[in-house]
């Protein structure tokens, strides 16, 4: 898989643009360092819309944050994965993860936008935030993440290795 392909699913690399104007839109975010990914048990994929709550296990699904109004929530973590350029080329900056429950029968959800969008900006700072995963969840990430790219996994900190063992 070319990473540096968007279409075919890969994590996103920032481009190489480096002139900014300070006209219309200065000090908009730009998202096209940071990838979604969703993880369902003991499986993890990449889907970009949940940058947009728009994932696959998202559409449809009207929103609270009473986690009893959703009693047969099934468990889900979303991990805003932010991938940045050093002198070994690219690697793995930024990883946090945000929980999530979902009734797909019911179509309600259980989650908290506003920690959604702060680990989001957590990542894209370029901090790990994976503690709360539990040992499965971070095995399925790191089996996605060294797949995409094994040479990103090893470029990527030390901090983000221990993270995920």
């Amino acid at each position: 898989m070319d990473i540096f392909d968007n279409k075919k699913g890969g994590f996103t690399i920032m481009s190489g643009k480096t002139d900014v104007h300070g006209g219309f839109g200065q000090g908009v975010l730009d998202l096209n360092a940071v990838s979604s990914v969703i993880i369902d048990g003991d499986e993890a994929y990449i889907d970009m819309g949940a940058l947009h709550a728009k994932s696959s296990v998202e559409k449809g699904i009207k929103w609270t944050t009473n986690k009893e109004e959703v009693p047969n929530g099934k468990p889900y973590w979303l991990v805003w994965v932010t991938v940045d350029r050093n002198e070994a080329g690219p690697y793995y900056a930024g990883a946090t993860a945000c929980y999530m429950e979902i009734d797909r029968e019911a179509r309600r959800g259980y989650k908290i936008l506003a920690d959604h969008v702060n680990r989001m900006d957590y990542s894209m700072k370029r901090r790990i935030m994976l503690s709360d995963l539990s040992e499965k969840e971070k095995a399925a990430l790191k089996k996605l993440l060294v797949e995409n790219n094994a040479a990103m996994y090893e470029n990527s900190t030390e901090e983000l290795k221990q993270s995920l063992s």
